[in-house]
């Protein structure tokens, strides 16, 4: 009798674990109409159609560039510019014609799609080089990558942070490591790790670092366990990883990257840390105390809902849907 009411206490707690999962799991929106179009800066003003959404069922799709860049933006009119004229100069030199920059606009109110516009201008972008797409609505870090990505047409697809913190120029040891993995999905991973005993680093608040390394030893806990920094915003990937990760993204938020590092790493997906320079830039959107609880319910959430079957590969619901 004992041991009947074990199983059934273990059954009950079980039952909760799921339910509370179930009721804590991410759950992205669709995408709105107008969010299917981009502005670019030519006379007219006028919204074009983006490329179509790129899904895990669909054939291979054939690029039409050599590298998309997507750079998610909230708020980001003080902080662009740095970003935008490294990349631009970067591109022009090495990737004339044959490259476009997807400017993500968060719900920002600051003006940055239109000061997106204005930077295409003064670095002479020739039109529908940058696209700006505005989102309805604010959607976190995540969903406006994710968004981007889905919708690039390069061979090679980079996201970057908007501040500019990642020298650009670094992007070259990315694309070396995809060149080296031409027929199979890849990922590689702009790394700060061989920075932690670095000024950059050392001379950040005692808080900021214990939260830091804190968020560290929940992702090795959690599964990810080869990669030593999940967080910084600088990864690049090859359409096959692109179309076998995005589509199926659920988290929208700041600890998005563990998600794309678990899709990758579930199957089976070569990836490997670039190391990379960076630096402090000041502006940083993240409030350390609500958003590192946030990260850490997340990231318990979003490895125990792939491990419970609740997360799967099927495009957050989607291909269930469009079989019925």
């Amino acid at each position: 009798m004992y041991m009947i009411y074990i199983a059934a206490t273990i059954g009950v707690l079980l039952a909760i674990l799921y339910a509370t999962l179930i009721l804590l799991s991410h759950k992205p929106r669709p995408p709105t109409s107008n969010e299917s179009f981009y502005k670019t800066n030519d006379a007219t003003n006028a919204s074009y159609d983006l490329p179509p959404r790129i899904c895990s069922t669909s054939p291979k799709r054939v690029p039409k560039v050599e590298i998309s860049v997507v750079i998610p933006c909230y708020n980001e009119t003080k902080r662009l510019d740095k970003m935008m004229s490294e990349a631009t100069e970067f591109l022009k030199q090495h990737y004339p014609k044959n490259y476009e920059i997807i400017i993500v606009d968060d719900g920002s109110s600051d003006g940055t799609a239109e000061y997106a516009i204005k930077l295409a201008n003064k670095y002479s972008l020739e039109p529908h080089t940058l696209k700006v797409v505005q989102l309805s609505k604010n959607r976190g870090k995540g969903g406006a990558v994710t968004h981007g990505l889905l919708h690039t047409q390069g061979k090679y697809a980079l996201f970057a942070d908007a501040d500019g913190a990642t020298r650009f120029s670094d992007v070259v040891g990315l694309i070396e490591y995809l060149d080296s993995h031409p027929k199979e999905p890849a990922i590689a991973i702009g790394s700060r790790a061989h920075m932690v005993n670095t000024d950059a680093v050392v001379k950040r608040s005692l808080i900021r670092n214990f939260l830091m390394y804190g968020l560290h030893t929940l992702v090795f806990v959690f599964g990810i366990r080869r990669i030593h920094d999940t967080q910084c915003g600088f990864k690049m990937f090859n359409i096959d990883s692109v179309q076998r990760i995005f589509p199926h993204m659920h988290t929208e938020r700041w600890i998005f990257d563990v998600e794309v590092l678990l899709l990758g790493q579930m199957q089976g997906m070569a990836m490997k840390e670039i190391a990379v320079n960076w630096q402090e830039i000041d502006g940083s959107k993240i409030d350390l105390a609500r958003d590192s609880i946030e990260m850490a319910i997340d990231l318990v959430v979003t490895r125990l809902a792939y491990l419970s079957g609740i997360y799967r590969l099927d495009e957050c619901g989607r291909i269930g849907k469009k079989s019925q």
